[in-house]
Order: structure tokens, then sequence, then C-alpha cells
């Protein structure tokens, strides 16, 4: 089966190079990736020439601000997997990524997998070579108890299971456990995100809910199965400055159009990927 890998794009090349060398390192094959940049920069022309080995598909649009819903509706149109992974820019993916991924997908069935904050310093180091984040996912228990009073970098979420193993097959899988969408983390077959028209534009850019709250609720409604993939699907999130808010954002604006699309169970949103479906055609 072939799979595309979504991987929204603003302004951070440093952060871009370490995860395509990850993806260099993946265990699973059959895939792409699709770099969508929320950007026109010619820089990352030049720079994505570096990865011939890596079948990239490249998506630019003009930087109007914050638009990843509308680069990542884009992606999901030109993408040509059969399944799709949702990254983010900064998620760096343990080398099973993909190839776990893979093994407990399954149509109607959405993962949604979770991540591993690195600290500052360690991202630092990585970003100038110092340190490989190899060494890592190599020694990862040496890592965890190195950081075993650290509760923000969520160590236990990189411990790795194979899916296909007794322990998890058997024990771990017939837990509850919480299956919320991180939009930096999940996956499922193109089709049935294509049903619900992919990412809801409507909300306004610097919003979170499109990306997981709102999907979760749109999937579920649906009645597809969200399975939490902690634990297996594993990644990294580089460490970075959090984003200056906008005085002409107002969050409440957002939460009372959910609360309005919960109440009308509106699953299948009208501003969505359908728009971009047509222009592919044409």
């Amino acid at each position: 089966m072939k799979v595309s890998v979504i991987i929204p794009l603003y302004k951070d090349l440093k952060s871009l190079k370490i995860v395509l060398e990850a993806f260099q390192r993946q265990t699973y094959q059959n895939f792409e990736l699709v770099v969508t940049e929320d950007d026109d920069s010619s820089l990352t022309v030049e720079f994505l020439k570096r990865f011939k080995d890596l079948n990239i598909i490249h998506l630019q649009q003009p930087d109007t601000g914050r638009n990843k819903v509308i680069a990542q509706n884009r992606a999901i149109v030109k993408s040509t997997g059969t399944y799709l992974i949702f990254i983010d820019g900064d998620i760096v993916p343990f080398k099973h990524f993909i190839e776990y991924s893979v093994a407990l997908s399954k149509p109607k069935r959405v993962l949604s997998g979770r991540r591993v904050n690195l600290p500052q310093a360690i991202t630092e180091k990585i970003k100038k070579d110092i340190y490989d984040i190899c060494t890592i996912e190599k020694h990862y228990f040496k890592f965890v108890w190195q950081n075993k009073n650290n509760r923000d970098i969520r160590a236990e979420q990189g411990i790795q299971l194979n899916p296909n193993d007794w322990f998890y097959t058997q024990i771990i899988s017939k837990r509850k456990r919480n299956s919320e969408i991180l939009g930096c983390n999940f996956s499922c077959f193109k089709e049935d995100i294509v049903a619900i028209n992919g990412f809801d534009e409507e909300y306004h850019p610097l919003a979170t809910l499109a990306d997981d709250t709102d999907l979760t609720w749109r999937f579920k409604g649906m009645g597809y199965e969200l399975l939490s993939s902690k634990n297996i699907v594993n990644c990294f999130h580089l460490w970075h400055e959090r984003g200056v808010s906008n005085a002409n954002f107002h969050p409440q604006n957002d939460i009372k159009l959910f609360k309005y699309k919960k109440k009308n169970l509106v699953y299948v949103c009208k501003d969505g990927l359908d728009k971009y479906l047509k222009d592919n055609v044409e």
C-alpha cells in the first residue's frame, strides 16, 4: 500500500532537514512526502533538491499569514497514496513510524498518535549537528531515565511497542486509551478524510480547532473508529518558541462556530477540500 505523508512547512528549513533525514531511515519504503509550504520561497525549492532519494511532492502558496489547513487540504488532493499520515514540520518520526502506521491501518479507522517533546538544549544541539537524534531513539530508555523528572517532555510516550507482538495485541490494545486526535500525528485512509471534506477552513487560521478537536468530533460523528497509536507510531517534537498571539484572533468566535456545527451535526464541512478537487480535475 502506498502511503502519503503530508508535512506542512512554514519558514523552518532547519527542522525540515531533520524530518526528511528521518524519512530516509524508514523501514517501510512505499511512500511519498507531500511538503506543503505555506509560502512560496525559492530557498525551499533548492533545499529539496538535496533529497533526491526521497519521493517528494512540493506544493507552495502565497504567504498571507498562517493558513495551515489550506495547505493541508491542497496536499490531500495532490497526494497519490491510498493512506495518509499527517505530521507537522517539526515532527521527527521513529524509524518504524510508517511501518507501524500501516500495520494498524484499517478503513474507517483513524490513528491518533502522540509525541515526545525534546527540550530546547537537545533540539539546538541536533540542529547544529552536535547531537544525533538517532542516538536518542536507539538508546531510548537511557533518555527516559535521564528525563524522568521532566513531565513536559512526556518521555513515556516514546517507549515503542511492536503492534504485531503479543504484549500489544493481548494487553495494550484491549485497554481504554485516549484517542483524541493531535494534528501533529494522526493518519487515515485518504477516502475517509475526503468523505468529510477534509479540514474545515471556516475556522480562523490561527485556531487549533480545525486539525484536532473538530476532526475528532466529525470522524466520530461519521461512525469512524478512533484508535490510539500511542507507543506504537512514535515521533519526536523539536522544541521551538511559541508563536506570538494575533490581536485580530478571538478564540471565542471559533468556539461559538464549533458549538453551532456540533448542534447541527455538520460532519461534512462546507468549506473544505472539495474546491481543490475541482481545480485538480480541471
